[in-house]
């Protein structure tokens, strides 16, 4: 009997009988096997390199998301120090006004407690009165304003041309203020008008008989009053404005006639 590996009766092989072709490899195969291999195990090297340039590229762009997010916490960080440094200087102003509130009143209350116990010893000249008037005017006491101011143009032993430069504001600019303040307009301005009678370039006193004028919707008298300030201070900004606006008021753009020319 024929073995296995051998040919047989007939010159063919087991492997020719089952129909099975076997032959060696060729060159060119084993060129493109090696060829295959190479580029299989090329794969990997190409895959870390790949990764190892995406991983610079993701850190430069987590390096920028970094900086935008430290320049806006800068940038609120000085946003809430504005806030804390203005809040602050209003409470510093705040604080400023109150302390000296508080200590002016204090000045007055120290005053006004001297003055009257010189006015209730009976000791007390027309100058301290007119202080004491001017102490209770500042502090909005008006019905004391107006009784102390009285009583020193009653003990004034001067006449009336001194009278008006008593202290650092006439007496009756003073006394004119009180009534305007306590409104009681008629009053006040008889005694602003006395202040310019005996002073006619006291400009405080002309003001504040033109401003009592207005207040009482008498816009022709106080346009007056205005205009005169001016020929004394033509840079008055207290007057200026108020006449411009008097003069719109009641249709006047050529002035109108003022005291000084009647004098």
């Amino acid at each position: 009997m024929p073995g296995w590996g051998t040919p047989g009766r007939w010159g063919v092989g087991l492997s020719s009988a089952a129909g099975i072709s076997v032959s060696q490899p060729s060159d060119e195969d084993e060129r493109r096997c090696r060829n295959f291999l190479h580029k299989f195990s090329a794969l990997p090297c190409c895959t870390m390199a790949w990764l190892s340039t995406s991983q610079p590229a993701e850190s430069s762009v987590g390096a920028k998301i970094n900086a935008v997010y430290e320049v806006g916490e800068l940038f609120e960080l000085g946003i809430q120090l504005s806030y804390l440094l203005i809040l602050l200087g209003l409470l510093g102003a705040g604080s400023f006004f109150v302390v000296r509130q508080v200590l002016v009143r204090r000045e007055l209350d120290l005053s006004a407690k001297e003055l009257q116990e010189q006015v209730r010893s009976g000791d007390a000249s027309a100058t301290e009165y007119f202080e004491l008037g001017a102490v209770m005017l500042r502090r909005k006491f008006y019905p004391a304003a107006i009784k102390y101011l009285q009583q020193a143009i009653q003990k004034w032993d001067r006449d009336e041309q001194d009278l008006a430069q008593v202290s650092y504001s006439p007496v009756y600019n003073a006394l004119g203020v009180s009534y305007k303040r306590d409104n009681k307009l008629d009053k006040a301005i008889q005694q602003f008008e006395k202040a310019v009678e005996l002073q006619p370039g006291y400009v405080t006193a002309w003001n504040n008989l033109g401003d009592a004028y207005e207040l009482k919707k008498d816009l022709k008298n106080a346009l007056k009053a205005f205009e005169e300030v001016l020929l004394f201070d033509p840079n008055n900004k207290v007057a200026r404005p108020r006449r411009d606006d008097l003069r719109q008021r009641v249709g006047m753009y050529k002035g109108v006639p003022v005291k000084t020319e009647k004098r």
